[in-house]
């Protein structure tokens, strides 16, 4: 024997707000592999890294995204000295 009937939501948009799109790259973008390099070692180094990341499990790419962070800060700041 089943229990007392107890409606639930009606099939299809699930009630609230809808869902956020998430933004898409900008108008003019090209990504980096149809542009070519940096021209910076440690840029190049950085981004290569972070693409090598992707096939890692998921603990070793947040190491190897940190590390790349702190490669790109380092090359920023010495871009702001000059």
């Amino acid at each position: 024997m089943s229990g007392p009937f107890r409606p639930g939501p009606p099939p299809g948009a699930r009630p609230g707000p809808p869902p956020v799109p998430r933004p898409g790259p900008p108008t003019g973008f090209t990504p980096p592999d149809e542009v070519g390099e940096a021209h910076h070692p440690a840029v190049d180094a950085a981004v290569q890294a972070m693409t090598n990341a992707a096939g890692l499990p998921p603990a070793d790419q947040i190491a190897q995204y940190e590390a790349a962070y702190q490669t790109l800060r380092e090359t920023l700041a010495t871009i702001d000295q000059a």
